[in-house]
């Protein structure tokens, strides 16, 4: 055991959180807590590290652990570099470094005897601590760590105080990571970070040796990398063994339990209930009813309880006004910073639906992209120019600052949707997770979560055909990403996202473009097939280098002052050295790798194709009713999935046909 959380109560301003919260965290296991806002999850991470004092219960620790905290927000002064801040949070190695320093120079200084021989042992005994604690590669390993979260080594030197917030935080879970405590605490680590250096801390975390609490918002980062789960409900903590996914399973299979226990007591109730009524005063059955009379009571004290529901409203966002086909257009598009060249002439178009993920390496220019699209940054060579009625909204965290502190959420609301009743307002707030009073709150008492919804909110009451959306979903909790998800899903204008949520990628784009290398490479389909083009792209590369090692070992007769010499063989014989042997190995198992992953993606496409043509069928045929077209909101519907589908069957039939040649090739 590293930490015990035993019979937590807390409350605030008379509302209880949870009472009785017991937690036990292990050494190898990553918790992920869970619950729906409001809950109290990082009120019960804060009780944990001590920032802040439960109403009743106890918090124990084994014997010297260390802990780790990673707060939503971060604040770092001063004039140290990045790299030297993250090296210097590693204070018990520095400490330590510092003792076998001293004690050097007292041994140095000191006489043969017992006090040389004691100062030895020290020195002995603090060098193995120092190197069991990694000291010896801890400037490689804060190289790493920092080079995972995304940083260009070119800023390892650079002031941490000139790095904007998003990239503090970054410095400051390097900071932790690097200081490897028994047990680590993070509340919504992924924010701030894209997609390629959430995947390098889901592998990091994913092997973490000591115990891991986190409390994320991204479904696909928790399954990766949680072994258990522990959810706030119904003031209650319940836990569970298993990443996310397993979690929702086994809750459901639960209520499903629940359910049905509690409909069988609701029946026992309501037959002996039955009973008691019609021979209540029937003095020959007077031993009977009282008996069922206890029966009734013990059952009402045993009654299941059943969690609360999540309402989950559903709001139809009003629809864009319709724009021509073709809704930006890049031509030759160049910027550079200084003597940091971003993009070469970069040629691209983006037509009405397209849902489009910007993805690719931290500071390749996918934020860029986004604004010169959206007009903040102007081209230094080419022209962009927006379609045919295209206006388009753009968001990110500092959109929050253009609410107004003095206005109450309705209020924003009010100045949003001119013309809108408070009934209609209210219910838009509804769906973004304002509900009763939460509308009556000032914009300056929001939390970042609240004021991230209001703001999405805001944008979708009138929704412009283009919207650019840069980490939408940072602060909000997986009930305010659903909502989200939903209205993006729905939404048939054209939409630019960034974000490190793979849960919100997978569900909303139908295109992904890839930038980096100074140039935009489009994968007109959704993010599986992206992927799975990348991997095949990466096989490829795995391929030439293999056959271009084995051409040389070949060109070169295999001569390797490393390699032992090979036995002598019969003359006459061709014979491999033992390097052109591995090296064909390896190019026949990147061969192998990339022909198991093209039939995988054939069976996805395949899965998606039949079920796709069939729909597309049955839309064929309904569109052919008199009835569908006296049904104006019907047609409506109709008619946005018939387009989609006349778009994403052919798009998957070429890809049939592309993955089945080389099925037939490789076969």
């Amino acid at each position: 055991m590293i930490a015990l959380a035993d019979k937590i109560e807390k409350s605030f301003g008379g509302r209880l959180l949870y009472s009785g919260a017991t937690l036990q965290l292990n050494a190898g296991e990553r918790w992920a807590l869970v619950g729906p806002n409001g809950a109290g999850k990082t009120t019960l991470l804060k009780i944990i590290m001590g920032q802040e004092s439960a109403d009743e219960g106890t918090i124990s620790f084994a014997k010297d652990t260390t802990l780790g905290y990673l707060e939503q927000e971060t604040k770092i002064a001063g004039d140290k570099s990045a790299l030297q801040e993250v090296l210097d949070s590693a204070t018990q190695i520095r400490d330590l470094e510092r003792e076998i320093e001293e004690l050097e120079h007292s041994i140095s200084s000191s006489e043969e005897g017992v006090e040389q021989e004691r100062l030895l042992d020290r020195y002995g005994a603090a060098q193995d601590r120092f190197e069991r604690l990694g000291g010896y590669e801890l400037n490689a390993r804060a190289r790493a760590i920092l080079g995972g979260l995304g940083f260009p080594i070119e800023d390892f030197d650079k002031p941490a105080r000139e790095f904007s917030g998003g990239w503090q935080m970054r410095i400051a879970l390097s900071k932790l990571l690097l200081r490897h405590p028994d047990l680590l605490l993070l509340d919504e680590p992924t924010n701030h970070l894209d997609l390629e250096s959430v995947q390098w801390l889901e592998q990091f975390l994913a092997s973490y040796d000591g115990a891991v609490l986190l409390v994320s918002h991204d479904r696909t980062f928790m399954d990766a990398c949680v072994s258990h789960v522990a959810s706030l409900e119904n003031k209650r903590l319940y836990t569970y063994t298993g990443n996310y996914s397993s979690y929702l399973k086994q809750r459901e299979d639960n209520l499903e339990q629940l359910r049905a226990k509690r409909a069988a007591q609701e029946r026992d109730i309501a037959h002996m209930e039955t009973f008691i009524e019609r021979f209540r005063y029937k003095p020959t059955k007077a031993k009977q009813v009282q008996e069922r009379v206890k029966r009734v009571e013990k059952i009402r004290e045993e009654l299941v309880v059943l969690p609360e529901s999540h309402q989950t409203v559903h709001f139809t966002f009003p629809d864009p006004p319709r724009t021509g086909d073709k809704v930006v257009e890049l031509s030759g598009v160049s910027k550079h910073f200084g003597s940091n060249h971003v993009y070469d002439g970069i040629d691209l178009t983006l037509y009405r639906g397209d849902h489009v993920t910007l993805v690719g390496p931290n500071g390749a220019g996918k934020s860029t992209l986004m604004k010169l699209i959206g007009g903040t940054f102007d081209p230094d060579d080419g022209t962009i120019e927006l379609g045919k009625n295209v206006t388009h909204a753009y968001y990110a965290q500092h959109q929050l600052e253009t609410l107004n502190p003095a206005n109450t959420v309705i209020g924003e609301m009010d100045e949003a949707a001119p013309g809108w009743t408070s009934s209609e307002e209210r219910r838009l707030l509804g769906a973004f997770l304002f509900h009763g009073d939460d509308v009556l709150k000032r914009v300056s008492v929001l939390s970042g979560g609240e004021r991230a919804r209001l703001a999405l909110a805001k944008m979708l009451v009138a929704p412009d055909p283009l919207l650019l959306l840069d980490e939408p979903t940072n602060h909000l909790d997986i009930d305010s990403v659903d909502v989200l998800e939903r209205a993006l899903k729905e939404f048939p204008g054209t939409i630019i996202l960034i974000s490190h949520d793979e849960h919100l990628v997978r569900a909303i784009s139908n295109k992904v473009i890839d930038v980096r290398d100074h140039m935009a490479t489009v994968y007109d389909g959704d993010y599986e097939y992206y992927k799975f083009k990348r991997a095949e792209l990466e096989s490829e590369l795995e391929q030439e280098q293999a056959q271009a090692q084995s051409g040389a070992q070949k060109a070169t007769g295999g001569s390797n002052a490393s390699v032992p010499p090979e036995p002598k063989r019969p003359a006459g014989r061709n014979v491999k050295t033992r390097e052109q042997r591995r090296a064909e190995a390896e190019a026949r198992q990147a061969q192998s790798r990339a022909l198991a992953s093209t039939k995988r993606r054939l069976a996805e496409v395949e899965a998606a194709l039949g079920p796709a043509q069939k729909r597309y069928a049955e839309l064929m045929e309904l569109m052919a009713s008199e009835e569908l077209y006296n049904d104006a909101g019907a047609f409506d519907n109709a008619m946005k999935e018939y387009t989609a589908l006349s778009k994403k069957i052919p798009s998957l039939e070429e890809e049939w046909l592309e993955l089945t040649e080389k099925m037939e090739a490789g076969a």
